[in-house]
């Protein structure tokens, strides 16, 4: 055994010791081994196949049947859409859970080594990772009541009838943080009498217990086949719920910590070029946590972002935006942040707390709320509840009821501030195709998320992009042009600099540095409804110097010197090469 080899295994057993005690730790060693056995591998580190990421990364938010058309599998479907019209911008495509499931669009997941037969099979997976690279959701925290596990558990069949939390509803929890305004615990009939069980999320998404190793292990082989199907990024779905104590409030404890880093090992041993990505929608300081002491997430949702940059455009303010950007931590090589404004869920508030006032919190929510948004709530401990997330898409949150045009220019400048910011841009699909709000989709179902998950017919939304008067060909041609630029350039590597500068409230800019200082681009972007001057030696001395930059932005030169200075257009930006 190479010292490499013996310092990853003493590092997990050190963890399986700390989770489980130390006399589990020899059975637990053997069960690992033969596990990995079996797919071919030991704990010696296989070669990386190269860097996680660099300049060209971007990724796609999707459900695998957002996209379908009548007698062809939803994921055939997107496969082709995709081919047409994205290959060479989008590089990674997050297929949202596309696993059997019973509720909450995937994330109650029956059958964690199945594709649902309504979206196709592993083999159109496999197919569309042939051409893009792909990343899964492990939901770890809660499965489904229809799964076969949580059947056992009711009848009593090992092993899964201690899979689950049967607990007393007698004992306090009120410390519990809880996500959802719903009872934590929900009654179940079972073979040996009435038990509670502990549902975070939902009534239909029952908690798993994670004090017994046989979950730890059903999820490992259950990465096992996620790696071997073809994911490069694993997505660790609401992780920071993961490990519960009583008389904690069970969020962020040090088990559910020590279990990122027993996969992050994992992925060290057998996958060292794939990614592991933690998604926690909590505040800004308890979300860095995951990055550990770059021993855990390889990357983090910016959870703060979507409600900042809303927050900075709705009121032509980015005092806040632009003070939390320049608070963001240098990473080490090998860590980076999930950049995002939208996905499959609403765009969370709890990440505000700490950043802003809750007064302006409640501006944001109510701002929302006359843009035909709806709130989502939490519990609070006293009884209360509180805002969690605000369901709308990001391209109504910021619309204009008096100017559609200006609303949509201020909905393009967001995502060109996503994409210049360091770390990885992620896309939602519906930010990509400008989809509108679906109330039509919320009446159907009575959910306040479906206002962000239309479905389209292929024909339908074919139409709607080949017609280049429509708000989504505009859209979407505008965004997949930038992101095809930006891959050309190795300022924009996750990895590259960032040094923000403080232009006043309503300008916020940043310059970003290749790795080897070769490039340097400027980025500015107005958060007014006004046009404003730019001194370009405020943004970077070489931009004085110059003379004359190229804007990457909006492909074109502009004059830059000592003494002039250049007009930004209201919500808008420009990517300043630095000469």
């Amino acid at each position: 055994m190479n010292p490499l080899t013996r310092d990853i295994a003493e590092r997990i057993q050190r963890r399986l010791a700390y989770l489980y005690g130390e006399e589990a730790v020899p059975g637990l060693m053997r069960r690992l081994r033969m596990m990995m056995g079996r797919y071919g591998i030991g704990l010696e580190p296989v070669a990386s196949s190269g860097s996680r990421w660099d300049e060209s990364e971007s990724i796609l938010i999707t459900y695998a049947d957002t996209i379908s058309t009548e007698g062809e599998a939803p994921l055939r479907t997107l496969h082709g859409f995709l081919n047409r019209h994205a290959k060479g911008a989008i590089r990674t495509v997050h297929l949202l859970p596309f696993y059997p499931w019973s509720s909450d669009d995937g994330f109650s997941v029956i059958d964690y080594r199945k594709v649902e037969s309504s979206y196709g099979g592993w083999e159109d997976i496999e197919h569309l990772g042939s051409d893009f690279r792909l990343m899964f959701d492990l939901v770890l925290n809660h499965c489904s009541r229809r799964s076969q596990w949580f059947r056992d558990f009711v009848v009593g069949i090992a092993p899964a009838r201690d899979y689950f939390l049967p607990t007393d509803p007698k004992l306090d929890l009120s410390e519990v943080v809880r996500p959802r305004s719903l009872p934590l615990l929900t009654k179940t009939a079972t073979r040996g009498g009435q038990k509670w069980v502990w549902t975070t999320f939902s009534a239909d998404q029952v908690d798993l217990n994670w004090k017994n190793p046989d979950v730890l292990f059903e999820f490992f082989d259950i990465l096992f086949l996620y790696l071997s199907k073809g994911s490069a990024i694993l997505r660790l779905d609401a992780v920071a719920f993961l490990w519960k104590e009583i008389g904690t409030n069970c969020l962020h404890l040090p088990q559910t910590h020590e279990v990122v880093k027993l996969f992050r090992d994992l992925l060290d041993v057998v996958a060292p070029g794939a990614v592991l990505l933690t998604e926690t929608n909590v505040p800004h300081e308890e979300n860095l946590s995951y990055f550990g002491d770059g021993d855990e997430a390889h990357m983090v949702y910016n959870f703060a972002l979507p409600p900042l940059l809303l927050h900075a455009l709705l009121r032509n303010d980015g005092s806040h935006l632009t003070e939390w950007a320049a608070s963001l931590p240098e990473l080490p090589e090998g860590q980076t942040f999930f950049n995002f404004t939208a996905s499959h869920d609403g765009i969370g508030v709890r990440p505000l707390q700490g950043l802003v006032a809750d007064s302006e919190r409640d501006w944001l929510v109510e701002q929302v709320k006359k843009r035909g948004g709806r709130v989502s709530t939490r519990a609070m401990p006293d009884g209360s509840d509180s805002p969690y997330e605000l369901n709308i898409t990001y391209l109504d949150a910021l619309s204009d009821p008096e100017n559609s045009e200006l609303g949509l220019t201020r909905f393009l400048c967001s995502q060109a501030i996503l994409m210049a910011l360091r770390g990885v841009p992620a896309l939602y699909i519906h930010s990509l195709l400008g989809t509108p709000n679906d109330q039509a989709g919320v009446e159907a179902t009575g959910q306040n998320r479906s206002i962000n998950r239309r479905k389209y017919r292929l024909g339908e939304l074919q139409a709607l992009l080949s017609d280049g008067e429509t708000v989504q060909a505009r859209v979407f041609a505008r965004l997949l042009g930038w992101l095809s630029r930006r891959r050309n350039h190795p300022a924009f590597h996750p990895d590259a600099a960032m040094e923000v500068r403080d232009l006043g409230p309503g300008v916020f800019a940043f310059v970003r540095i290749s790795g080897d200082g070769q490039e340097r681009i400027a980025c500015v972007f107005n958060l007014t409804p006004e046009p404003v001057k730019v001194k370009p030696g405020d943004l970077d001395p070489g931009l004085a110097r110059a003379g004359e930059a190229r804007d990457v932005l909006n492909a074109e030169s502009l004059a830059t010197g000592p003494r002039r200075q250049f007009s930004l257009a209201p919500y808008w930006g420009r990517w300043l090469l630095v000469g």
